[in-house]
Formats: structure tokens, sequence, C-alpha cells
């Protein structure tokens, strides 16, 4: 008796791939996909510090084979600083361009100027602040403009914001000051170009001079012997300044006069007016002054005080003109200008009565 079993169809599709793997098996092994080695990454290249060199590089070489392989002998020419690779060709690219940028900088700085002198509406001091304050804006925006030209990676020269910082807290420290210093100046107007100030020389001589014009540094001071004295515009700023014309340009000026205590006082006051008014430079108004001040060791004392309107001619030569005047007022007036006396009360006792008998008779002896 023979029994029989119907396998499931799964059972018999199983038996004939595994059938069909065997005679694949004896045929042959398989191929199998090979897995290539992956080579080493090589080096990172040096970083270009010039970004743009290499585009002009290749823009050149399309055009003109000399041209171009002059550029690859300029570009093969080059150091390495770390990481930061710097040829020849770099270090030209940044010439020409730096003499680019400076030379139209400097015509639109010279333009800007220009425009701003024709600006009517504003004062001296406005214009001199707008020209400083266009100036800055000028070169800055120059500097900016010279890196995106040559396309310099900042983040390359990144090492360089730590000495270039160091160099502005120490170094540039009195620059940046004496710059901001003179923006402050400009823009409240407590000293401007025209104005007559007092300065102090190294010997500690004061002289007036007058503010010829306000640098990015320092104000220039021209004194009445053509002394021309730069002072920075921090110490303008820290220290006490004598303006003689802030708020007016009108000074008044002191001169003291003695008599003698024989003269006419009524006399005396009405010559000194008129010594005062024979000058040209004095002020009729406010009106000069007589006063006055005491009754000295020898002299009757009197101030003139009068007013002038241009400090910057001088002050001591209109003291001369007055002085010149009252002298030669007083010479046809017969007012005389003493000078200094003294009273000597002398008091007598015996022994000085004796010497003075010795004394005459030895003269009579002889």
């Amino acid at each position: 008796m023979t029994t029989s079993a119907t396998l499931p169809a799964e059972t018999a599709d199983g038996e004939q791939a595994f059938a069909e793997s065997a005679e694949q098996g004896a045929d042959g092994a398989t191929e199998m996909p090979v897995v290539e080695p992956t080579p080493e990454a090589p080096d990172e290249a040096p970083v270009e510090v010039i970004e743009g060199s290499q585009g002009l590089k290749d823009a050149v070489s399309e055009k003109s084979e000399t041209v171009g392989g002059i550029l690859e002998s300029l570009d093969a020419w080059a150091f390495e600083i770390g990481d930061l690779r710097i040829s020849t060709l770099d270090v030209l690219l940044i010439i020409t361009v730096i003499l680019l940028v400076l030379t139209a900088a400097w015509m639109a700085n010279r333009l800007s100027r220009s425009l701003i002198k024709r600006i009517s509406r504003f004062d001296s001091t406005q214009k001199l602040l707008a020209e400083k304050l266009s100036t800055i804006a000028i070169w800055a925006l120059a500097f900016l403009i010279g890196i995106d030209l040559l396309g310099i990676d900042l983040t390359a020269l990144a090492f360089f914001g730590g000495a270039f910082g160091l160099a502005i807290g120490f170094g540039l420290q009195k620059t940046f000051g004496n710059l901001i210093s003179g923006i402050i100046l400009l823009l409240d107007k407590s000293i401007k170009p025209g104005d007559v100030i007092s300065v102090t020389d190294q010997a500690g001589n004061e002289a007036i001079g007058q503010i010829r014009k306000i640098g990015i540094r320092a104000i220039s001071v021209i004194t009445r012997d053509q002394t021309e004295h730069l002072i920075p515009n921090e110490n303008l700023m820290i220290n006490q300044v004598v303006n003689w014309s802030y708020s007016s340009k009108d000074v008044r000026v002191k001169t003291p006069i003695g008599v003698s205590y024989d003269s006419d006082l009524k006399l005396v006051t009405e010559l000194l007016y008129q010594a005062v008014n024979d000058v040209p430079r004095v002020l009729n108004t406010p009106k000069p002054r007589v006063n006055l001040m005491g009754f000295g060791d020898s002299s009757v004392d009197f101030e003139l005080r009068f007013w002038i309107q241009d400090p910057e001619e001088g002050m001591a030569n209109i003291r001369s003109d007055v002085y010149t005047r009252i002298w030669e007022l007083f010479k046809e007036h017969n007012i005389e200008i003493p000078f200094p006396q003294r009273d000597l009360h002398i008091r007598t006792s015996k022994q000085f009565d004796e010497l003075m008998d010795a004394i005459t008779a030895r003269e009579t002896s002889s």
C-alpha cells in the first residue's frame, strides 16, 4: 500500500529555489561587489588671502595665454604664514587696488569739501564739522570697498585682530581721544576758527593767538610774532582755556597811570579821556572809563579802562598807543608823572652830634 502526501505550494517553491541555488553554486561562485578602499583625503591647501587673484588669473588666461602665463608665474612665487598663502600676484594686486582706492577717496574728499563750502546756510564751524565727518566717512567707505575688491577673507586675518586691538588701546589712544575731542569742540562751538585764545608756551610765558584751523589731532594757533602753536584737542577739553572772543570779540583793556600829588586831578581825568579817544582802535561803545584807584606812596593812581574789538591785532601795541598819547598830553599841560620818592627822617643824639663835630673839625683843620 502506497501512501502519498501533497506538500504545500510554498514548500515546493522553496525546494525549487534551493535547487536553483545549488546549480549556481556548481557553475561558479556568484560575483560579489568589490568595495575599493577610500583613499586618504589630502591635506587641506593653504587658505588664499586674496580670493580675487585666482579669478583674475583665470579670466586673463582665457583671453591671453602669454599674460596668463605671467600671472601663473607670479602666483607660483609665494610664501606661507601658517595657513595663509601670499603670492607675488597677491602683493601686486593689493598695491594696485590700494593705489586706486586711495586716489578715488582723495578725489571724493576734495569734491565733498568743495560742495560743503558752497552751502550758504552753514557757518564756518558747521562747514568744518561737516568736512571732518565726510572725510571720516569717505575713508571708512574706501577701506571697506578695498577689502571687497580684493576679496580678502577677514576670518583668515582674524589673528591680526588682537594686535590691532592692542595698537588702538595703547598706541592710538591719544589719537582717537584727540579726534573725538575735536568733534566735540566743533559741536558745542566753544572753540572755533578765528577765536582769540591765550596760550602758554613751554617756558610758561602766556601769549595771545588766533585759531587758524582745527585739525583731526590738534588746533593751530598763530600768535602776533607769527609763532604757530599746535595744541592737542584733548588738552583744550581738560584744561582751562581763556577764549577772548567766545561770546563777543569785545575786550576790555586796563591801563594804570600815576600822577604827582601836585597835579590837577580834574584836568588829568579830562586828558586821559582825550588820549584814549584819539586812538583809532578804541571803541566808543562801550565808553571808556577813568577811575581813581588810590593814593600811592609816590603818586595818585588812576586806571584807564577802554574796549577794543580786534584782540587778534595785539594787546601790547594798543597799550603802547594809549600810553604814547597820554605822555604827549601830559607834557603839553605840565602834568608830572613822578618817580618813586622817599622821605628820610633822621633822629639826632649826643653821639651823633659829637661825630658830626669831629668830622667838621677834621675838615676845617685840613
